[in-house]
């Protein structure tokens, strides 16, 4: 059995559960914890004895997205591509603007798998976290969890842009545009969710759920995904996502862009988040000390003789 740092991994009958392990960072997701779900992901798929595996979050969150401090980086080869430091999809992804072209070819790992993967989800699901959820194949919420795409507000589009394929296109557009979260009670109306439960419940709900699916055979259970997959890559979901990451791309190079990274850079992680957030007074943009009346990044000073230059 690999050893695993960021993830716990393990196997009850029919159930492989795989852990996010990182609850004093939300969960968020470091190149190394994700290298190490997908290789526990292969793990499962490789034990005749597993039927369906169950993706959670240790702690009050499933995840609140991508890491974005320096510790993202991996620091060894145990379960990254030695290359490139990133979760093994096959190519290195050279140049600059390729993380999001290589998020969604991370993410088809699990949308290949031979097994129907069940994510369980508490507190916060952000971002990196909701695309993570996405790719599953079923997803069953704590009733007030939190589920949102801050980034857009300020940093880029989605990376894996999956709201069009799973919400109707009102509240598709509302998600990509704004990045206000949404409750787990809302997006199980909306049809994201399976289920959503009483947070007190959501383990053994969710543990319940994924048993029943294991009185199923593998094959069948292989045959049943396979053949609904290719439903939705027969209606364009694989060119859709990776076109998402193109426009991904060019979205980070807007002129409004480098204003986030300039943040980061000079003020740190925090002060970014909470001038990202603040006007939206939730999430970072909660606390007092965020700009609650800031300006639109990108926007002219024409009273300060800056002609048409961004801030």
């Amino acid at each position: 059995m690999p050893e695993y740092s960021d993830i716990l991994y393990e196997t009850d009958g029919r159930l492989a559960f795989i852990t996010l392990n990182r609850p004093e960072k939300l969960n968020a997701l470091s190149n190394n914890l994700r290298a190490e779900v997908m290789d526990a992901m292969r793990e499962a798929e490789n034990d005749d004895e597993v039927g369906v595996i169950v993706l959670r979050g240790n702690g009050r969150s499933f995840s609140a997205g991508y890491d974005l401090t320096p510790s993202r980086s991996a620091e060894d080869d145990s379960f990254v591509s030695h290359r490139s430091k990133l979760p093994d999809t096959g190519s290195m992804h050279p140049g600059a603007n390729q993380w999001a072209r290589h998020v969604v070819m991370t993410n088809w790992i699990i949308w290949e798998l031979a097994k129907p993967v069940v994510c369980q989800i508490q507190g916060h699901c952000l971002a990196g976290g909701t695309e993570l959820a996405s790719i599953c194949d079923f997803r069953i919420c704590a009733e007030d969890a939190k589920i949102g795409y801050p980034p857009v507000r300020a940093m880029t589009t989605m990376d894996m842009m999956w709201s069009p394929w799973h919400l109707p296109p009102a509240k598709a557009r509302e998600f990509a545009y704004v990045g206000d979260s949404f409750s787990g009670s809302d997006m199980a109306g909306l049809g994201w969710a399976n289920y959503a439960v009483p947070a007190d419940e959501l383990a053994e709900f969710t543990e319940t759920f994924a048993r029943r699916m294991a009185n199923i055979d593998n094959e069948m259970l292989m045959y049943s995904k396979r053949a609904v997959n290719r439903q939705y890559e027969t209606m364009g979901i694989r060119d859709g996502l990776h076109s998402g990451t193109e426009i991904q791309a060019l979205s980070s190079a807007r002129a409004a862009g480098g204003e986030w990274a300039r943040r980061m850079r000079d003020e740190g992680l925090k002060a970014a988040l909470e001038w990202r957030d603040g006007p939206f007074r939730d999430f970072r943009g909660a606390y007092d000390s965020a700009p609650k009346a800031r300006a639109v990044a990108g926007t002219t000073k024409k009273e300060e003789g800056n002609k048409g230059g961004a801030y």
